[in-house]
């Protein structure tokens, strides 16, 4: 069958976790610098759809490309191995240990950012012509998103700090639900469809993406945005990053794993009754 039992595919996700927490610096560290980019182009992607038409839906419809690519590509985001690598140290895995994990999330987190920094970087050089010209509509647009997306959560003090940490949270629930569902399936098409539609969803509404992020702030930055790399790390990047741990290990890879794993113990029917002999007087 082309769809995997909850127990295989949980199964599966904890060897992939093993898998990246045993790789080797080099080799993370090139797959997630390519996830970082390629998710990057993807944000961008989205972003001049949304402006060119108007309409925000289509950018979203069309965003998941990038997370497609990058998984069937075999390239880690820090989104996912905050899910994939804590399962492989609860599952006791041969040679995970904290500290593995740990050095796995470093080294991802900055493969990521040079990756979505380069292409910040190049896209910031079209949108100026070299920065000899403004910003065209797209650079103004993706500006305009770091600004309201850091400047307008400390505007609102705790209240937005909070609200910026349950978008996060929200966010990863989501990314590593489509990361669970390329793994239900053994063909490409559906996995793609797996994946399309919980990514589609958090980008529409507007969840915090710690790597999208990566692309968003240093290119609202580089373009002019109203803002300062403090504001990024303190009012996004930071609680974002935090958020996308709890909600990616909290609602999906824990919910998972105790359930199709590590499952409770089964109730027992209750005994039914012995019959009652009758007893006849000789």
């Amino acid at each position: 069958m082309a769809y995997l039992t909850p127990a295989e595919y949980t199964t599966k996700a904890v060897d992939a976790g093993a898998s990246k927490v045993l790789m080797s610096t080099r080799d993370t560290l090139i797959r997630a610098t390519m996830a970082g980019a390629i998710l990057a182009l993807a944000a961008a992607f989205a972003v001049t759809i949304t402006v060119q038409t108007g309409e925000p839906l289509a950018g979203a419809v069309l965003f998941p490309v990038g997370f497609v690519l990058l998984y069937l590509l075999g390239f880690d985001l820090l989104t996912g191995v905050f899910m994939l690598a804590p399962l492989a140290l609860l599952d006791k895995r041969p040679g995970v240990t904290w500290r593995g994990v740990l050095r796995n999330f470093s080294l991802v987190f900055v493969g990521n950012f040079a990756g979505a920094f380069c292409v910040a970087l190049m896209m910031a050089v079209t949108f100026t012509f070299a920065f000899t010209e403004v910003p065209d509509a797209v650079g103004q647009k993706i500006g305009t998103i770091g600004e309201s997306r850091t400047v307008g959560y400390a505007d609102h003090g705790a209240a937005g700090m909070l609200t910026l940490f349950i978008r996060a949270m929200l966010c990863n629930w989501m990314v590593c639900t489509g990361v669970i569902a390329a793994m239900m399936s053994t063909t490409v098409t559906g996995k793609t469809i797996g994946m399309w539609l919980p990514i589609m969803l958090f980008f529409y509404m507007g969840f915090e993406h710690s790597i999208v992020n990566m692309f968003l702030f240093p290119s609202g930055l580089l373009l002019g945005g109203n803002f300062t790399i403090g504001d990024y790390l303190l009012w996004n990047e930071i609680p974002t990053v935090v958020g996308n741990l709890v909600g990616g290990l909290a609602f999906v890879g824990l919910t998972l794993y105790s359930t199709n794993l590590r499952t409770g113990t089964k109730r027992l029917p209750p005994a039914r009754p012995l019959p009652v002999e009758k007893v006849t007087a000789g």
